[in-house]
């Protein structure tokens, strides 16, 4: 899928070039007029239970991308973030916003690079306040969401599904805030007791954890019909953080320009590994390069539930029942994310890729045919870790090189090795989370428990707080209309 075969609405010019037009946001579903990015992030999903996405995408030129060389992730961040935000937010307070969210990061590089071996790179992304990935978007969404209820005076309540970091990231971005309320559902006795521990020790009054008897597919279908309830949505105001929500997929474009320039780009093409159930991540690896950074392979990394493994090898979407596993966070059979590929596979007509899930929906399976896959074969690669290969990887690379990885970060480093690619392409490995959440795998395979870093020490010794829900929107609904403070106008 290199940029002569994407079929863009237009290209818009940034960088030293200048804007010229401004972005709007449609839903992969064709059912809604466009709309600019305020209404695309308060929204979260598309009233037609699309995602959206922009109608077109900014072009990066080598010399844009040179002219990163040396700044800040910061600085790095608000350039490639702006044409996304452009008409929506005044450049000099987004770049404040940006700043101000960076600047408590427990790393000054904020997402550093670490050389595992001659080609094999590991990018950190645990240095945020929750440790993991998701804080890199969510520290930054949760000030969009400020700014933007701000200047409209209103209120919302954010429903979101997690399978383990996404809840705890979202939450420390919104807790104590006066406009916005939270409610986090998880599934029951399916996430480690850290990542659990995050989310229900959280004492703010705007947050409400709901530990969903089901699993984590269960309560990305459960949020979706709460979204599809025209009457509580309008009531409640009802938005999202999970990676649904565009802005999350925007600031996660950032941290594979930095890692991709500090390698070489633009002269030299990178590879990335991304550990993956629900494909946000790696679909914003995906807008990295259709914006124009060069990479040349883009590795999926999947555990025992590996439906997207088997996408890549087949062409054939089939879901299969969750089976637990040690890397939790991906314990997924419907990636959410993967129809915004779709989008494209489908040529952006919203009414096929519609109809396309409504057949995977009831059937459990969808054969997307030969051609498709071939497009997405060009730039994605398939691979699947168990848990005897994820425990295999965090001791051999604790052996060889001292870092101690947890279990999702080495679903991707056994994937990144596994991948065939020429011996001149650096493969960057995402660490999507610190080895302290994961302890009792860690400890399983190296012997050695991981200690928790000094702000969770007492983790284990706060009070939680958390309702346990039966696995019915119905009763989630009764839930959040009887427990949060949105007043409807």
């Amino acid at each position: 899928m290199g940029a002569d075969t994407l079929r863009l609405d237009a290209i818009i010019a940034v960088g030293s070039r200048g804007r010229e037009v401004l972005l709007q946001y449609v839903s992969t579903r064709g059912g809604v007029p466009p709309c600019g990015f305020e209404d695309a992030l308060l929204g979260g999903l598309a009233p037609d239970g699309g995602l959206y996405l922009p109608t077109a995408w900014p072009a990066w030129s080598g010399d844009d991308l040179m002219a990163l060389r040396g700044l800040s992730y910061a600085e790095t961040a608000t350039r490639v973030m702006w044409p996304f935000v452009d008409g929506a937010i005044d450049e000099a307070a987004f770049a404040a916003m940006v700043g101000e969210t960076y600047c408590g990061f427990g790393h000054a590089a904020v997402a550093p690079l670490k050389q595992l071996d001659e080609r094999l790179w590991l990018m950190e992304l645990f240095h945020g306040p929750t440790l993991a990935f998701k804080d890199y978007p969510l520290q930054l969404v949760g000030r969009l969401f400020d700014h933007a209820l701000a200047k409209r005076g209103a209120r919302v309540t954010i429903i979101g599904a997690t399978s383990g970091d996404t809840g705890s990231a979202a939450i420390e971005a919104v807790r104590d805030r006066d406009n916005i309320d939270i409610f986090i559902l998880h599934p029951q006795d399916r996430v480690s007791e850290v990542q659990r521990r995050q989310m229900t020790t959280v004492t703010a009054a705007n947050v409400h954890n709901i530990a969903l008897a089901g699993t984590f597919d269960d309560c990305q279908d459960c949020v979706k019909a709460l979204f599809a309830d025209t009457a509580l949505r309008d009531e409640m105001s009802l938005s999202a953080v999970n990676s649904i929500n565009w802005a999350r997929i925007m600031a996660q474009i950032v941290y594979y320009v930095t890692a991709a320039v500090a390698l070489g780009a633009p002269e030299r093409e990178v590879a990335f590994a991304v550990p993956t159930g629900n494909f946000g991540n790696v679909y914003a690896a995906y807008c990295a390069r259709k914006m124009g950074l060069p990479i040349r392979r883009l590795i999926i990394g999947s555990n025992r539930n590996d439906i997207l493994t088997r996408f890549f090898d087949s062409g054939r979407m089939e879901a299969e029942a969750v089976v637990p596993s040690l890397s939790p966070s991906m314990d997924i059979q419907i990636s959410s994310n993967f129809e915004r590929l779709m989008y494209d596979l489908y040529g952006h007509d919203g009414a096929a890729v519609r109809d396309a899930l409504a057949v995977f929906r009831r059937d459990g399976v969808l054969d997307m045919g030969e051609t498709r896959l071939n497009e997405a074969r060009v730039l994605f690669d398939g691979r699947r870790a168990d848990d005897d290969l994820t425990l295999a990887t965090i001791r051999e690379v604790a052996g060889t090189t001292g870092e101690v990885v947890d279990p999702h970060t080495a679903v991707g480093i056994a994937a990144a090795r596994a991948a065939e690619l020429p011996a001149e392409v650096p493969v960057v490995a995402l660490a999507c989370a610190h080895r302290a959440k994961f302890p009792d795998a860690v400890e399983q395979a190296t012997g050695e428990r991981p200690a928790l870093p000094e702000h969770l020490k007492d983790l284990y010794e706060r009070p939680e707080r958390m309702t346990v829900l039966a696995n019915d929107h119905a009763a989630v609904a009764a839930y959040i209309r009887a427990h949060g403070r949105q007043v409807a106008a």
